[in-house]
């Protein structure tokens, strides 16, 4: 049965194909517009890579959510053909009244309409198909479907840097990221082998174990103090690094990373061809979630591209602020805790630092045990007159009923803003005065959904 499902999204895709391929034939530019995330500029390197191998051109712009003030701008422009990435399916009859044609290729939860309807649109979207955009397909794996017939496996490694991304890595890939796995590794692209999984293995070790948070080690990850704490308890050199060990060392250590949480040695995939900062692909996830976080769009988006030069350099280097920055931030939660009500919890913020990272906090903080896992996180930052959303949970949660996106969409709308996302994280902007009745209604909305 699902075979059949990834079926039908891969016609739907090949529609799309058929699109781009009509305008790029014809020499028009292609107005990619893409999410500012990690998956987004994944998703935005595939599409643009594509067009450019096959001799077209492009106009990329990423933002940080589609908002009726960035379609407005997009409404004034005379382009042939948009293409959304990770974003759009919220928005199709919308979409539909641009001048131009559009494809959409998301895999967020479909609130609005299908876009059957629409002529003028073709909707990518795994959720149209009853498959799970959650776990099975991030947007740069859907955006790879719709290039799929220009012959470019060598993409799949960047379609599966956005699934990583997107945190769709869980004791394997599932659905169509294991098909494009497959392919990606059949064709040479992608490489596997098992390995401990820590930040780096050139840096000291006490700061290569406090910057791991994929996977998180409980008690270590986000705390030097801890991480310095346990490699003396156990006998190895706080200072060492990694490739300085040896070898019954290193087996002593994966020994006892393994007991505080077994995912830290696992598959690592890698794609050998490219250069050693971007070839972990969970790495260049990383790098490219750090120059989203810096509002380093267009780094990232180099570094997709091959335009590298100096670009990996400083994505590197934002990565590193990143990390320090997580940690500060695991501080804060550890000391202040959330806020809980019956069936969420809240953590709020006007600190700027913090504003950035909100959502991998709220991760984070279930993760590593500080926060309670039996109620989803949402976190609030105050920007100006609204108040930006991030809510996450964990997989256990979905499976007793929780929906975040439902429940940050209907209660954004409520109050004259706007959300969506998936399950198992979402995302909202809604007007500070209205910060009290949404926390209350978000409340009473999760609560319907696990009663």
């Amino acid at each position: 049965m699902t075979h059949k499902k990834q079926h039908y999204l891969l016609n739907r895709a090949e529609e799309a194909n058929v699109l781009l391929k009509e305008h790029l034939d014809q020499d028009q530019v292609v107005r990619v517009i893409s999410h500012n995330d990690s998956d987004g500029i994944s998703a935005a390197g595939v599409i643009c890579n594509a067009i450019s191998q096959e001799g077209g051109k492009f106009h990329v712009t990423l933002v940080p959510r589609l908002q009726d003030k960035v379609l407005d701008r997009l409404s004034q422009e005379k382009y042939k053909l948009f293409f959304f990435c990770d974003m759009g399916s919220g928005y199709v009859e919308r979409i539909g009244r641009l001048n131009g044609q559009s494809i959409i290729a998301d895999h967020h939860q479909t609130m609005d309409s299908t876009g059957d309807d629409e002529e003028t649109v073709v909707h990518v979207n795994p959720h149209l198909f009853g498959l799970d955009g959650t776990r099975d397909v991030s947007a740069s794996g859907v955006t790879y479907l719709t290039v799929k017939s220009f012959n470019k496996v060598e993409l799949a490694g960047l379609a599966l840097v956005g699934a990583f991304g997107d945190m769709q890595y869980a004791n394997g890939f599932t659905g169509v990221n294991e098909t494009i796995l497959s392919e990606a590794t059949e064709a040479g692209v992608v490489q596997e082998h098992e390995d401990l999984k820590i930040s780096s293995k050139t840096e000291p070790l006490y700061k290569a174990l406090a910057h791991t948070f994929q996977p998180a080690i409980p008690g270590i990850s986000g705390n030097l103090e801890k991480s310095q704490a346990f490699l003396e308890k156990i006998g190895i050199s706080y200072g060492i690094k990694f490739t300085d060990l040896a070898n019954e060392e290193k087996d002593f250590l994966t020994e006892h990373l393994t007991r505080i949480n077994p995912k830290i040695f696992d598959t690592v995939y890698s794609m050998p061809q490219e250069k050693p900062a971007l070839r972990n692909l969970e790495k260049y996830a990383e790098i490219l979630d750090a120059c989203g976080k810096n509002k380093k769009y267009s780094v990232g988006l180099s570094i997709c591209l091959g335009e590298r030069d100096s670009a990996i350099a400083e994505g590197v280097e934002y990565l590193s602020k990143y990390q320090e920055s997580l940690i500060k931030g695991i501080r804060w939660i550890s000391r202040e805790g959330s806020q809980e009500m019956d069936y969420v919890q809240y953590l709020y913020t006007e600190d700027k630092g913090n504003k950035k990272i909100m959502g991998t906090l709220a991760s984070l903080g279930i993760e590593l045990e500080i926060l309670n896992p039996q109620k989803p996180v949402i976190t609030l930052s105050r920007m100006h007159q609204d108040v930006k959303v991030s809510g996450r949970t964990t997989l256990e949660m979905t499976q007793k009923g929780v929906n975040l996106g439902f429940a940050l969409e209907q209660a954004a709308k409520s109050f004259n803003g706007a959300g969506g996302g998936h399950n198992i994280a979402a995302g909202a902007m809604v007007p500070y005065k209205e910060l009290e009745n949404f926390k209350n209604l978000v409340n009473d909305i999760v609560g319907s959904q696990v009663s």
